[in-house]
């Protein structure tokens, strides 16, 4: 068996580990062992709207124009989204760059549902249109994969973010959907605290928060475990060479409408929480470069690893509540946060193309990419 053969089963197997680094360590240790690192990690994940009041760490965790919590709600939906189209992107390789219109179905179906300014008048619960939200995001999934099916890198992109302007359009022009008037009174989560006064409330982002990174939980653990089933490595093989993946018998055609599906239903899922911690939303919030700013950082994290797009959707959203307000000369630097994100994928795609926590595959096919096309 050559040398390369048995470097591309090391990657495939379940029991591989990695010599060195974090995850290298992580990997050798013991399953108690690594089930404690991840409680810690869960736990402190729920401790972060208060380490603002920690001594010298406090001060430095602030934003500019929005307070911690608010900041830490908006990082949940940015990497649900994250994690969504890193289903796509990262992993069964379809470039989408309309994922925003996902994210948008599902906080439009809810504003509908429950808002008294829709046209449909049923005012529901937030809780009980959550379903009905998930529910159409998925069904928007799949008819924007059926026609699609066929389609593969610029082509398939362009049809996505044809979906997204035609959202966006509609959202816009179409009467009922109120354009930038848009709707309001949508209604918070349900719950009471222990003041008797409801939980989810408009003075403090924390349980949103919570209720966001407890969403996040679970989509790691469904994603996860899709991964590592015949779905993703269904997946893999289409992301790899859809034509061979098709001879050998891959149903190609059902995993990518997979992808789409599940896709959908975590920027569903982001749309929701939204909706019900804004209260208001209008096609102002759902823009072309929304879309490109989750991909963004989908690339920066590491496409196709579940912890590198945690990281990259972390990193999209904090950086510009970061900037709110800081002033360079005149110059408010929040209005260049696009430039500074292309500014930092350029360095990161120099230095580490593979992003900044790479799926160990995707780091192993760039490493045997340069081989190739080094000079002999």
């Amino acid at each position: 068996m050559s040398n390369q053969e048995t470097a591309g089963d090391a990657v495939t197997k379940p029991g591989w580990r990695e010599s060195g680094g974090t995850r290298g360590w992580y990997a050798r240790q013991p399953a108690i062992v690594r089930w404690i690192v991840i409680l810690a990690v869960v736990a402190l994940a729920y401790l972060l709207p208060y380490v603002g009041d920690v001594p010298v760490i406090g001060p430095q965790i602030v934003t500019q124009g929005v307070d911690w919590p608010s900041a830490l709600f908006n990082i949940s939906y940015f990497v649900l989204l994250a994690l969504g189209l890193n289903v796509v992107v990262g992993f069964a390789g379809l470039l989408d760059l309309g994922y925003v219109g996902f994210f948008a179905v599902g906080a439009y179906t809810v504003a509908l549902l429950t808002s008294p300014d829709s046209i449909i008048h049923t005012q529901w619960g937030w809780l009980a249109a959550v379903p009905v939200g998930l529910a159409a995001t998925m069904i928007a999934g799949l008819i924007l994969g059926w026609p699609t099916l066929r389609l593969r890198g610029d082509y398939l992109a362009i049809v996505t973010l044809g979906f997204a302007e035609i959202i966006r359009i509609v959202a816009t022009s179409a009467p009922d959907m109120r354009g930038d008037q848009g709707f309001t009174n949508i209604p918070h989560p349900p719950g009471k605290g222990s003041d008797g006064l409801p939980l989810f409330g408009v003075a403090d982002a924390t349980p949103y928060f919570w209720l966001g990174l407890t969403v996040i939980i679970l989509v790691v653990l469904g994603v996860r475990n899709l991964d590592r089933s015949r779905v993703g490595r269904s997946w893999l093989a289409i992301r790899e060479d859809e034509e061979a993946a098709e001879i050998m018998g891959v149903r190609t055609i059902k995993y990518k409408l997979w992808a789409f599906a599940i896709g959908a239903f975590i920027g569903g899922l982001g749309g929701v929480l939204f909706a019900g911690e804004q209260g208001f939303i209008n096609s102002g919030t759902f823009i072309l470069q929304f879309s490109i700013l989750v991909l963004a950082g989908v690339v920066m994290g590491g496409s196709g690893n579940i912890a590198g797009a945690i990281l990259g959707g972390a990193l999209i959203s904090y950086i510009p509540d970061r900037l709110r307000g800081i002033e360079l000369g005149d110059t408010d630097l929040f209005e260049y946060r696009f430039a500074i994100f292309g500014a930092v994928i350029i360095v990161i795609m120099i230095f580490r193309p593979q992003g900044l926590i790479p799926s160990r595959r995707r780091a192993m096919e760039l490493k045997d990419r340069e081989k190739e096309v080094a000079p002999q």
